[in-house]
């Protein structure tokens, strides 16, 4: 027996999203996704992590080990909707008067509607986002290398991670926005196309949706495998691949599509004349 069994033997472990229903069909490529944006510590935004294990005290010498605590963020979903940058909404209290008590309080980010320019999809995108986010976008010089470069847990909101997707996707495809311009397309695809190393092509499928989203798309693919398929349509193509047979037997040799399409032409008795 494995040291983990040992370990849960007698416990009864409550069963994860990934283990019961619609959620247990989904591929590896999205659990991986999930993995990176909610199972991933993101990066300290609120607070500023004090680094090490121990930490002395400079005026009485006392050594005390060092505890990072996050704060509690709250992200409302209309944030879905922004980007934010890893900011949220941060709830404690403020003293207002040193005469009286504490007050409950919430700090809001500050928000403000700014066009940010993706180069490989060649659009301009009008986005709520707050000063952060533009602080990131230039350190990063450009927004294309922003959204590539940033992982899921501190993108947070979904409309990033679908961005992020739809430029990997382009990507994938060789940037065809650009078609009409061979060269600037070679250029564009050079400049990013070290970040497609990092996935597969069922990864960027899967990426950046939330776990509703992903069970919906699994569920709509297996449904339309599943569709049944008319037997008038089957039993169509099926005629007309005897008669396209029938035709070439005829002939003795291989007759074009326009050739095929007159011989049934002609023995169609509702077929127009021409």
């Amino acid at each position: 027996m494995s040291s983990m069994a040992l370990k849960t033997l007698g416990k009864f472990c409550k069963p994860g999203i990934f283990d019961k229903g619609t959620g247990a069909l989904l591929p590896e490529a999205y659990k991986k996704f999930y993995k990176e944006w909610r199972l991933t510590e993101p990066t300290a935004v609120h607070y500023i992590p004090e680094e090490g294990k121990f930490k002395r005290n400079e005026l009485t010498g006392e050594v005390s080990p060092v505890q990072n605590y996050p704060i509690q963020v709250i992200y409302p979903k209309e944030s879905n909707e922004h980007m934010w940058g890893g900011e949220g909404v941060v709830q404690g209290f403020q003293v207002r008067d040193w005469r009286r008590r504490r007050v409950p309080h919430f700090w809001m980010p500050h928000l403000k509607r700014s066009v940010v320019y993706s180069e490989v999809l060649d659009k301009y995108i009008s986005v709520i986002v707050t000063e952060r986010t533009i602080s990131l976008i230039n350190s990063n010089y450009g927004f294309d290398h922003y959204l590539l470069k940033t992982p899921a847990c501190d993108l947070k909101s979904l409309l990033p991670l679908s961005l992020k997707r739809k430029i990997l996707q382009e990507l994938e495809k060789g940037c065809p926005s650009y078609h009409n311009k061979p060269e600037k397309q070679k250029e564009v695809y050079s400049k990013y196309k070290q970040y497609l190393t990092a996935y597969t092509s069922e990864e960027i499928e899967w990426y950046g949706y939330s776990f509703s989203a992903a069970c919906k798309k699994l569920e709509e693919s297996i449904e339309a495998k599943n569709r049944p398929v008319p037997l008038k349509h089957i039993f169509r193509s099926q005629l007309l691949d005897k008669l396209k047979e029938a035709a070439k037997t005829e002939s003795g040799e291989e007759v074009a599509v326009g050739g095929a399409s007159a011989w049934l032409n002609k023995i169609n008795p509702f077929a127009k004349e021409t």
